[in-house]
């Protein structure tokens, strides 16, 4: 394994670790997860480079046009729930008031 593998897989499962310990705010949240997703894009990249494999093109731009929508998505939410609520704290929310 490379070393670039190897970096890539770390912050990889440190995004991972992040998304899964500091669920307390929803900006941390969704910064954990445009990580994750950034990460992600950038394996299947080098997985795509190296194995020189011409059927799989176009799944890394696939991949950074859905991580596009979630951030958007998240920021919207972020925005709503602030507005309501005052606070992103992800413990004050409940699906029966949201």
């Amino acid at each position: 394994m490379s070393l670039t593998y190897f970096n890539m897989m770390l912050t990889l499962i440190m995004s991972l670790l992040g998304l899964l310990m500091y669920r307390s705010h929803l900006m941390s949240s969704l910064l954990c997860l445009e990580g994750l997703m950034l990460s992600l894009f950038v394996l299947i990249t080098f997985m795509i480079l190296t194995f020189r494999s011409t059927l799989t093109n176009m799944l890394p731009i696939i991949l950074l046009v859905f991580a596009a929508c979630e951030a958007a998505l998240g920021l919207s939410l972020l925005v709503a729930v602030s507005n309501t609520y005052g606070v992103d704290h992800v413990q004050n929310l409940n699906l029966l008031k949201c």
